[in-house]
């Protein structure tokens, strides 16, 4: 019993720089015995490329939603990149969360039209296959914090959930997970810098991994001179607003279809209080929307190390090319593969279990491709420098 006890039991150091990312020694290894969920939508890009970025990311965030709320968990180590998502749980989680990707795959391939792959990939498979997943957090403020991944054992499920190994089925018609919280109402935020760029950088399989930490290190600091290190949202929050886009993709997410016009007068009365509170300076009993947009600015995910570089900024364009020079040199010395992807507005899904709280999060990608069309542009350059 005490074996199972210690297996189900995690605590990853936590850091308060992102700089951070790069000292081994804040990383913490998963115990054996924990799994990784592992989902993203087959042909991404493809539904980016026909403007339904928004359904891909809430597709992509619905993973962690789904997995969490299964499970009655919110302090999991999880990723969100884009159009999909990794999240590892321990021992007794396994069949809640395998249920959960299932029903997930059922409800994006039911009500947004797209396919959705998932795996539940055990820990020690990755150990034995040479790679290992350790966990570090960032803390971004005082109310929430964002796992980081290193080792490679992420990556490595990835790529064995694309081969289709340790799949996960379907769910039978009509089933559907439970994804209370998950939302997206902002509008998209424009840049106001130049532009916005969604960067990948990962280690190439002969780099040395001081070379790739020291890369990673030039990278932020070039991306750090930026105004708040390239931040997408304003420091005050994002405009006041309703993407009436988002507003349906939440009511999708809502498991009782009866109540759907009721969640969705709820989700425009907020909307109008939030503009109003807003416009007046005023708070509603201890709902304050000034603060609460503050609070979306600080707690916004918009850079994670997930086995490699993943960064969303707001950044002028010739900073932008002092990186990608910096990255370019990097590859071509067999350090890294990287790829870049330039929109004119970022784009932000959220996890809010309630707005009377402060521990709400926010996942940012680009608006129009974001990391996957970032993704993408890696695999090319990658097949140019093959023989």
């Amino acid at each position: 019993m005490v074996a199972t006890h210690e297996a189900e039991r995690f605590e990853a150091p936590v850091f308060h720089r992102f700089e951070g990312v790069t000292e081994i020694g804040n990383y913490a290894p998963l115990p054996d015995g924990w799994w990784l969920a592992v989902a993203d939508i087959v042909d991404s890009t493809g539904a980016i490329d026909a403007g339904r970025y928004k359904d891909v990311n809430m597709a992509g965030a619905s993973v962690i939603s789904g997995v969490l709320n299964a499970l009655g968990r919110d302090d999991l180590p999880f990723v969100f990149g884009g159009d999909g998502a990794l999240v590892a749980l321990p021992p007794s989680g396994a069949a809640a969360a395998t249920q959960a990707l299932a029903s997930t795959r059922r409800w994006t391939l039911e009500q947004l039209g797209l396919s959705m792959r998932a795996a539940m990939v055990p820990v020690t498979a990755a150990r034995e296959a040479g790679q290992d997943v350790r966990v570090a957090r960032f803390r971004p403020s005082e109310f929430v914090t964002y796992a980081m991944f290193a080792g490679g054992g992420a990556s490595w499920a990835e790529r064995q959930m694309k081969a289709g190994r340790f799949s996960v089925d379907l769910a039978p018609i009509g089933e559907k997970p439970d994804l209370t919280g998950l939302s997206c109402r902002w509008n998209p935020i424009r840049s106001r810098h130049g532009v916005i760029a969604s960067i990948i950088a990962v280690p190439d399989e002969a780099a040395a991994d001081s070379d790739f930490r020291g890369l990673v290190g030039d990278i932020l600091g070039l991306a750090g001179g930026a105004e708040r290190a390239g931040h997408p949202v304003p420091e005050d929050g994002p405009a006041p607003g309703l993407s009436h886009a988002g507003m349906m993709l939440e009511l999708k997410a809502n498991r009782l279809p009866g109540l759907r016009l009721r969640h969705r007068l709820v989700i425009l009365v907020q909307a109008a209080l939030v503009r109003v509170l807003t416009r007046t300076g005023l708070a509603l009993g201890s709902f304050d929307a000034g603060r609460y947009r503050r609070d979306i600015a600080t707690n916004s995910d918009f850079r994670k190390f997930d086995d490699g570089l993943k960064m969303t900024l707001d950044i002028d364009r010739d900073r932008l090319a002092r990186i990608a020079e910096r990255l370019e040199r990097a590859s071509e010395a067999g350090i890294c593969r990287y790829g870049v992807h330039m929109q004119e507005e970022a784009l932000m899904t959220c996890l809010v279990p309630t707005p009377l709280q402060r521990d709400h999060m926010h996942f940012i990608d680009g608006a129009s491709g974001g990391y996957a069309a970032a993704a993408l542009d890696l695999k090319r350059k990658a097949a140019a420098l093959t023989p």
